[in-house]
């Protein structure tokens, strides 16, 4: 496989207006899977690939090194006041781990959180399209459930190896958006890798410039990589 792909003939999707840099014109590459191993995702992970559903991807830009993939190892994580302060907003939920179950109560929360936060996105909301962009993996994938007196109030999706566990996705019901859950659920979640003894949560690309992606950086230390080697960010 590596062969493959240090060869750069994957295959490649079709030029795009970039989602998170105006006036840029986005690429991909990647491919499809039936079942991949965890640790060799991992392992495609440090060549910054990317998995939604059962696709494999990473950008392939014409003159744009944008997309820059980050971690943040476990046991060096410091949480910023605001973080902290985050925590203290959130000690009345509870969490729940288990493997993805998708339902219509997870449906209804995904689509009040797309209507709410990305409105106009050409990213489907229907039923088909969230098995198929959460609720279909090809990895050792977990959710968490975020709960408030037994209501949803926010899911993330986790795919989990010995060596790290990755934010795929989380979304949250927007009449909450006073608790900061996004914020709340990544130091949550590098709480939960550190239970199961995982060194590195994975938070997918940074992108400087694009103001939806500067919350990542504010979870440090964190490391960026650069020419193919994790580097301090």
């Amino acid at each position: 496989m590596f062969e493959l792909i240090d060869s750069g003939q994957l295959p490649r999707a079709p030029e795009h207006d970039c989602s998170y840099l105006p006036g840029r014109l986005a690429q991909s590459e990647g491919f499809t899977a039936r079942e991949l191993d965890a640790e060799l995702y991992h392992d495609l992970m440090d060549r910054g690939f990317r998995r939604s559903g059962v696709f494999v991807y990473r950008p392939c830009c014409q003159g744009c090194n944008a997309c820059v993939p980050l971690r943040i190892a476990v046991d060096t994580f410091k949480p910023s006041d605001s973080q902290k302060r985050a925590v203290r907003r959130n000690r009345d939920l509870s969490i729940h781990v288990a493997a993805p179950d998708y339902s219509p109560e997870k449906l209804d929360l995904y689509q009040r959180y797309m209507a709410h936060q990305h409105p106009g996105s050409p990213q489907s909301s229907d039923g088909q399209g969230l098995r198929d962009f959460l609720y279909s993996s090809i990895v050792n994938t977990a959710e968490v459930e975020y709960r408030k007196d037994g209501r949803l109030v926010a899911v993330s999706i986790l795919d989990v190896c010995h060596f790290s566990v990755s934010s795929v996705y989380h979304y949250f019901d927007p009449q909450e958006s006073q608790r900061s859950l996004g914020v709340y659920s990544v130091v949550a979640e590098i709480g939960l890798a550190r239970e199961m003894g995982v060194p590195y949560l994975y938070m997918g690309y940074w992108i400087d410039g694009c103001p939806t992606m500067q919350y990542k950086a504010k979870f440090g230390p964190h490391e960026l990589l650069i020419n193919g080697k994790w580097q301090a960010g």
